[in-house]
């Protein structure tokens, strides 16, 4: 199956459907393998990788599938520079990168021949990128589990203030996506594929502890929190952790009291000890909308399914459309 797209085109994937790079859970190269061997874009989460990890991830990977497939690079992660340099040596065919500007990377990138996504969550932000030369955005909406935007605007809306603020620019959306539903309302908003995180948490290859995946399985829409605002704020499901830091933002507590207590949890807790009591369990909303866990390749044929049959069932238009003004 093929459904072409701009974004399709400029990546050279066949579906437009993107696995977004989600640390610990696409820091190891099962999941991108599998999305990449599907068809849709496989993406390593660099940002908790050491360097000998991640060149033998992206190796590995390499080794497993002719598709194209990318990195992605939070840019304020300790060590960035060197994770740039190894990925300008391996000559990674896709970067996305985020949390920082493009003119720290790009022109590097560009010279390499290798495609540069940029992740953005404003109207201005992405018309930056776009005139530093970036070749396509990731839009982001409130929805989205792990870092959304502060404004908390939802992609429905962020995703139409900017394919009409950068109307040239190949743009993923991302926030809020778990079905072909989901797919095909991208498309129609002026995306040219949809970003999936959470909905790739549950699937076999995906790098998390049993107890974070059965947590999301267990999860409802209305089952997340945003917490640490001014430290960097996250969506996760509700737990010990996210209940303190609401105690905490609530209370008025200040800056450096909510901060101890932010960095005490962490991701890898949940992620990889299955502490998902006192870990960051990072979600999006989504999360209520997944309901099995699922092997990457047929997540992605379920989407692309689900796409087409929401196609076939859109009331179509009878005889000439007359539009009336009062």
């Amino acid at each position: 199956m093929r459904i072409e797209t701009a974004v399709t085109r400029l990546l050279g994937i066949e579906l437009p459907i993107v696995q977004a790079g989600m640390s610990w859970a696409a820091s190891a190269p099962e999941l991108p393998l599998a999305v990449a061997r599907a068809g849709g874009l496989g993406v390593i989460a660099a940002g908790p990788m050491r360097l000998p990890d991640l060149e033998r991830t992206i190796d590995t990977v390499r080794a497993g599938t002719d598709a194209p497939f990318a990195v992605n690079l939070p840019l304020y992660r300790k060590g960035a520079d060197g994770v740039i340099d190894l990925l300008l040596a391996k000559r990674i065919p896709i970067l996305i990168a985020s949390q920082g500007g493009p003119k720290r990377y790009l022109e590097r990138f560009r010279d390499a021949g290798t495609i540069c996504l940029h992740v953005v969550a404003a109207e201005e932000h992405a018309a930056k990128a776009a005139a530093a030369g970036v070749d396509g955005l990731i839009v982001v909406g409130g929805e989205a589990g792990g870092h959304p935007p502060a404004s908390m605007v939802s992609t429905l809306v962020m995703l139409r203030a900017v394919v009409r603020a950068v109307p040239a620019i190949p743009v993923i959306a991302s926030g809020g996506f778990a079905d072909g539903q989901g797919l095909a309302a991208a498309l129609a908003l002026g995306a040219g594929a949809a970003q999936f995180g959470t909905r790739f948490m549950a699937s076999t290859e995906a790098n998390l502890h049993p107890a974070y995946k059965d947590l999301v399985l267990g999860a409802g829409v209305e089952d997340t929190r945003t917490v640490g605002r001014e430290l960097g704020m996250i969506r996760a499901l509700a737990n010990d952790f996210t209940e303190r830091m609401a105690a905490l933002e609530n209370t008025g507590a200040d800056l450096d009291q909510r901060r101890t207590q932010f960095t005490t949890s962490t991701l890898k807790m949940a992620a990889f000890d299955g502490d998902v009591a006192d870990g960051k369990v990072e979600a999006g909303q989504s999360v209520g909308l997944i309901d099995e866990i699922l092997p990457a390749r047929e997540i992605i044929h379920k989407i692309a399914n689900e796409y087409l049959a929401t196609l076939a069932a859109l009331p179509r238009a009878k005889g000439q459309v007359r539009v009336v003004m009062d």
